[in-house]
């Protein structure tokens, strides 16, 4: 018989670990599969894999996000994927072990299944985008302070940081020197962090030393990206190549030999790189300042595009660096474009949100409003959480309100000379009126389509949503059944409710009912469970879902109950970031502990499943979510 082991693990709470096992271990049991499992949970590890247990498994499967020793499965056929992946794909991951499409881990031996191919290429796509995402994000308030401060010394006048002008200020030139220091940053920041997520704390080093080559050499954004890459994989080489080395040697290493000759290779080859690299930045800069000899229109179609196509990316920043270029050299008119169609976009998005608020989601709302307030400082990123949720159709839509924004701006002539700071630079604008009313006019436009966009979207999602939750509530039952669960849901305990803003009031709120229900003999006893749980870690789960559970003498009887929240709670922790909407909560009597597992793992289990959570979340009725949840 074939024997199969496995490791699961979440970094916080209990319930995507347990629903992994029981995932993994009821697709075994179906085909016939021994396996165990390791799990590695707020307990620490249990079940664990002993050494005879790993020598006799024919395969492994890794399903964790987070470290789980793997250096004891050298040798073995190794599957590793997120603990969300061993929840929704046991039969496959189990089928690769069994065909033995899997390679040996840390053997070297090539995968022979072109599934395993393609998991790892798609595995290399999202690692690629992390990285480049990582390098990104730290370059960005670098690139706001220092953008900022330099525009506000443009209020003190175009030559304020002149010393041969008639405007010279002191304050002013040293608000200049500083904002051009943040943005001469840009760069460098933006390689060390890129090659930071590749090779730690070594790749940290070699990236600044490579990204001032490609800053210094004139390679821009293109070239803070490429040498990002190239450090980070540098020191992963250097790494292996230095890897027969004595272990005592290993904080020279770290120290010594891997800067020095990372920092050799490393420079050396953005060196070479510079001349073709430049080339390549100076041929965008080129074709796009040659661009404003052309009408407005043709000129303004350009640039709205590039700057809405992936705002703060590669291509908005070629439209960017351009823009800065000219400023140098005392051409106003082309940043002026540029940046209107920066500022545009997250403007529209307040404009969408005012439009159809609605149909978007609270925590949309709020950020929707802040982006009037991003917008106004030219921080374009403040859209991209609209645009990642409906690319297809939010960034062309972002494309044309930039594009308006810009043509207008070109035919009205006006001249922004700052190269950041959105309405602060006002006063240095000339035709400052017809400027906003340029921007606010491709805004309105974006929006109005963003708006309309949303609103056909959440139409045809309530459309679905009696269809969806037939089909949902099939797939749970089909996929595993529930342990129980229909003897402690009742309609009496679904609730939709307004203004519960926190975890606190969410708990008295449960005491408050389930006392009054005689489930509960004290509720603030029940509160003090429900919160000495979430103090052990939190029980946010992700996509707006909680699943609080209280173990308590106070509790009578197990009992169930869903609030659907109006008000999203924001002082939850969860795993991705968002607020809280949807709570499923546990009462366990203090004989419930076995049972305590089985009650997480079924519902964290129907939560990973999408067509569940689109049912939930479009749920207007008890009817609806019981059938959901029962």
């Amino acid at each position: 018989m074939t024997k199969i082991i496995a490791a699961t693990g979440c970094p916080t709470g209990i319930a995507h670990t347990f629903m992994a096992k029981k995932a993994l271990e009821d697709a075994a049991k179906a085909k016939g599969i021994e396996i165990k499992v390791e799990t590695h949970g707020q307990a620490g590890i249990e079940n664990g894999l002993t050494p005879k247990e790993i020598a006799e498994a024919d395969g492994v499967i890794i399903a964790a996000d987070k470290d789980v020793d793997e250096d004891r499965f050298a040798g073995k056929r190794v599957i590793k994927v997120s603990v969300t992946k061993g929840i929704k794909e046991p039969d496959k991951l189990i089928d690769e072990i069994v065909n033995g499409s899997v390679p040996l881990f840390k053997s070297g031996q090539a995968p022979s299944g072109d599934a395993n191919v393609n998991v790892e290429k798609e595995s290399l796509a999202h690692k690629l985008y992390v990285y480049l995402m990582n390098g990104v994000s730290h370059m960005l308030p670098v690139v706001v302070a220092g953008g900022v401060l330099l525009a506000i010394s443009f209020m003190f006048g175009i030559n304020s940081a002149d010393p041969k002008s008639n405007e010279y200020n002191v304050f002013a030139a040293n608000l200049n020197a500083i904002g051009k220091v943040g943005l001469g940053l840009m760069v460098p920041i933006l390689s060390a962090y890129i090659a930071q997520a590749i090779g730690k704390r070594s790749g940290l080093v070699i990236g600044f030393i490579t990204g001032m080559i490609a800053f210094t050499s004139g390679t821009g954004f293109l070239g803070g990206i490429v040498s990002g890459f190239l450090s980070g994989y540098l020191i992963l080489l250097l790494e292996k190549g230095l890897k027969g080395l004595p272990k005592q040697l290993d904080g020279l290493k770290s120290i010594f030999l891997l800067p020095v000759l990372g920092g050799l290779i490393g420079g050396y080859a953005m060196v070479l790189l510079s001349s073709p690299m430049t080339a390549i930045n100076e041929g965008m800069m080129h074709f796009l300042s040659t661009m404003q000899n052309q009408s407005p229109l043709v000129l303004g179609l350009i640039v709205g595009i590039m700057c809405a196509f992936d705002m703060g990316g590669p291509v908005n920043k070629a439209a960017y660096v351009t823009g800065v270029a000219l400023l140098g050299q005392g051409n106003f008119y082309f940043m002026a474009g540029v940046s209107a169609a920066c500022i545009a976009p997250p403007i529209a998005t307040g404009f969408a949100v005012l439009f159809a608020g609605k149909y978007f989601q609270k925590e949309e709302r709020n950020a929707g409003y802040v982006n009037f307030l991003l917008g106004s400082t030219h921080i374009t990123e403040g859209a991209i959480p609209f645009a990642a949720k409906s690319p297809f159709t939010v960034i062309p839509s972002l494309m044309v309100g930039s594009s308006i924004a810009a043509v207008l701006t070109y035919y009205m002539k006006v001249q922004v000379p700052a190269p950041h700071g959105g309405f602060i630079v006002l006063p240095i604008v000339t035709h400052p009126l017809l400027w906003v009313l340029a921007i606010f006019a491709g805004a309105l436009v974006s929006g109005y389509l963003i708006a309309m966009d949303q609103k056909h979207r959440f139409n045809k999602n309530l459309k679905a949503a009696e269809g969806d939750t037939v089909q949902a509530t099939s797939a749970i039952h089909e996929a595993a059944p529930t342990f129980a669960q229909n003897t402690l849901l009742s309609k009496e305990n679904i609730y939709f409710e307004k203004e519960i803003r926190t975890k606190d009031e969410l708990f008295r709120f449960i005491g408050e009912k389930m006392q009054a229900k005689g489930i509960v003999s004290d509720q603030e006893h029940l509160i003090e469970a429900f919160q000495k749980r979430e103090k052990q870690s939190s029980t946010g789960m992700e996509n707006g879902f909680a699943i609080p559970h209280a173990q308590s003498d106070a509790i009578e009887k197990a009992a169930m109950l869903a609030v659907k929240l109006d008000d999203p709670i924001t002082d939850w922790q969860t795993f991705d970031q968002k607020p809280v909407t949807f709570v499923i909560a546990f009462l366990i009597p203090p004989k419930g502990s076995e049972a305590h597992l089985h009650y997480l793992s079924d519902t964290a289990q129907k939560l990973v499943d999408q067509r569940v959570v689109n049912a939930l979340n479009t749920a207007t009725s008890a009817d609806q979510i019981f059938a959901l949840l029962q």
